[in-house]
């Protein structure tokens, strides 16, 4: 896992936990929706990211392979 896939998670995180804020989703489906809206942040960053610089953000490593 690359810095750049950390940071689209904590993206699609933090994105997430905003709009749940906003919408005050009650029971499982409504929650189900709100993580689809968050991840569809992160995926337009991504796939902007990599339309930008013309390759791939996401990797095979893991985020033990982060500090070597």
């Amino acid at each position: 896992m690359t810095n750049l896939e950390l940071v689209l998670n904590m993206l699609a995180e933090a994105s997430t936990t905003e709009i749940s804020k906003e919408k005050k989703p009650q029971g499982l489906e409504e929650n189900s929706n709100v993580a689809r809206k968050g991840g569809y942040a992160a995926k337009k960053a991504r796939l902007e990211i990599e339309k930008q610089t013309g390759k791939s953000i996401v990797s095979s490593k893991n985020a033990k392979e982060l500090g070597q």
